[in-house]
């Protein structure tokens, strides 16, 4: 029999192995909370239900009533001065805005924006290009450098405020809709019946703004990968806010306005700097997760809430991109030029895309694509025209700014195209083709490189040597909608696990990718000491048991 020595040890050993049993079981159960399921009635989101419910849209005038409205208009030009002598300030506040100038209203110098001095990897610069890039401006007549920013009635009122469905820009008119019905590869455009369209105007829809938005870079979703066509009337599992038979937000319900100005990022400015809810303030603009979702978004307790200071909510709510239409991933300029029988041809790949253009050159289309994830601060850095750069080495046209230190930063998903484009060899900067037009320095027109260059760095008064050749390049777009059901979100392990999502973001340790010697040495000796604890603690009793007599 044991001694009461004996006993006392035996227990003070049980309370000890207990302590650190009980440890364990709190330690893995935490763990295995994080591994479970949002639960369907969360903290965050119900708070978000009860503030950001929009409001039932009163219509407070009939345009149809308004004799200024009931003429022929000769041209939309026309229509704008009628909607001004009511609308008197409408233009003005337009002007003021990056849909008009194409420059940042945030950049004093006027350097960052289409209109500026920045590129992109898609069709490069306006600069020489207008009459077809300006397809998609929210005015009339900018056809080349000279087109007067000033002019109230050429802004375009139609664009954003149509609700028939029948206002159409015409692809290489400089802004105009056809005047007599004309065919652009396989659409047809009718002129519009501004009398009948002036009498119907109305809130912006998405359809007024994915006409332009949707289609940005040359076709449907070529740009961005997170906006497309598919976007006009999402599924719930495409678009949770979107979805019609959900919220069936529009793009202002979170890109709020004032006074024409639509809430967003730009090139200098980021697309928030307050991360305060509508809890805490009603006039915080919804361009935020937070601001309508709170800081807190899950269940009270749970251990995503933990994540929400350095996690963005896209990273784990949008697994995927580009996830009913395709988008470009891949721009190679400098195959382009290339004729079959001395015509220019066409080669259709993957996803019923073209691979191949004489025009543009090779392309690569992807769907469903995973994001990168960078350290993201709302701000991105851009390349200028005239910046000095590296040929040998992959040029950022655009980067992200952010790192794990800065407070502002969340890890945030991106798409990044990439790509080939000219370079100016003798200069070692950038440069801008001339594609569209009918003479013979438009690429599109001639296929001759040098005469391309030469006339869009002259139309951007920018310098060219005469010399050009062809660098790798990428471009950042951060990844903000499609976002999925809450069921359809990533798993701890898309990220907690060695191969997973977050393995090029080092610098860090993070369970599940990292392995530490000490601490799995240290944990596994308290797994190991518990188990020995407990087969003691068994024999003991067993050898302490009172004989029966």
């Amino acid at each position: 029999m044991l001694t009461r020595g004996n006993t006392f040890f035996s227990r003070l050993f049980l309370v000890l192995v207990s302590g650190c049993m009980l440890s364990i079981g709190y330690y893995s159960f935490s763990f295995a909370n994080q591994l479970t399921m949002i639960p369907e009635k969360t903290y965050g989101a119900e708070q978000a239900r009860k503030v950001s419910m929009p409001a039932k849209r009163w219509v407070t005038t009939d345009h149809s009533r308004h004799a200024v409205l009931q003429q022929e208009f000769l041209s939309p030009e026309d229509v704008t001065k009628a909607c001004l002598t009511c609308h008197n300030e409408a233009s003005r506040q337009i002007h003021k805005t990056i849909h008009w100038a194409w420059t940042d209203p945030a950049d004093s110098e006027k350097l960052m924006g289409k209109n500026g001095l920045t590129l992109n990897n898609f069709c490069i610069s306006i600069h020489s290009n207008e009459p077809r890039c300006t397809s998609c401006h929210a005015g009339y007549g900018w056809k080349d450098g000279s087109f007067d920013l000033s002019k109230e009635e050429s802004v375009d009122c139609l664009v954003c405020h149509d609700t028939t469905g029948t206002y159409k820009k015409f692809p290489t008119k400089a802004g105009y809709p056809v005047t007599k019905t004309t065919k652009f590869g396989k659409k047809t455009f009718q002129p519009p019946n501004y009398t009948v369209i002036a009498a119907s105007v109305g809130r912006p829809t998405r359809a007024n703004c994915g006409a332009c938005h949707f289609f940005g870079g040359g076709g449907d979703g070529v740009k961005h990968g997170d906006l497309d066509s598919s976007l006009f009337n999402p599924s719930r599992d495409l678009d949770v806010h979107m979805n019609a038979e959900g919220a069936n937000f529009t793009c202002q319900r979170c890109h709020s306005t004032d006074a024409h100005f639509i809430a967003g990022r730009t090139y200098k400015q980021p697309a928030f700097t307050d991360r305060r809810s509508l809890l805490e303030d009603d006039l915080v603009k919804r361009i935020s997760c937070e601001s309508c979702h709170t800081a807190t978004p899950h269940a009270l307790g749970h251990k995503a809430n933990d994540h929400t200071d350095k996690v963005s909510c896209q990273a784990c709510h949008i697994p995927a991109y580009a996830r009913v239409k395709p988008t470009k991933m891949y721009w190679d300029w400098s195959t382009a030029g290339k004729k079959k029988d001395g015509k220019p041809y066409k080669v259709m790949g993957p996803h019923d895309k073209a691979s191949y253009m004489t025009k543009k050159g090779s392309f690569v289309w992807e769907k469903n694509v995973q994001p990168e994830y960078f350290w993201y601060n709302g701000k991105m850095d851009y390349l200028l025209v005239t910046d000095k750069i590296d040929p040998n080495e992959v040029v950022k046209v655009n980067s992200v700014e952010g790192d794990m230190n800065d407070p502002d930063s969340r890890i945030t998903p991106f798409k990044v195209h990439r790509g080939k484009q000219p370079y100016d060899a003798g200069n070692m900067t950038m440069a801008i083709p001339h594609l569209f037009g009918k003479d013979k320095g438009a690429y599109w027109k001639g296929y001759d490189w040098n005469k391309s260059l030469e006339a869009g760095m002259a139309a951007a008064n920018v310098p060219y040597s005469g010399e050009y050749g062809f660098v790798g390049t990428e471009y950042h777009y951060p990844i903000t909608h499609m976002v999925a059901p809450k069921e359809k979100t990533l798993a701890c392990d898309s990220c907690h696990a060695r191969n997973g999502r977050l393995t090029k973001l080092a610098g860090f340790y993070m369970p599940g990718r990292n392995s530490s010697g000490v601490v799995d040495f240290i944990g596994w000796f308290a797994v190991i000491a518990a188990l020995i604890g407990v087969v003691v603690h068994g024999v003991m009793r067993i050898i302490s048991k009172p004989k029966e007599q």
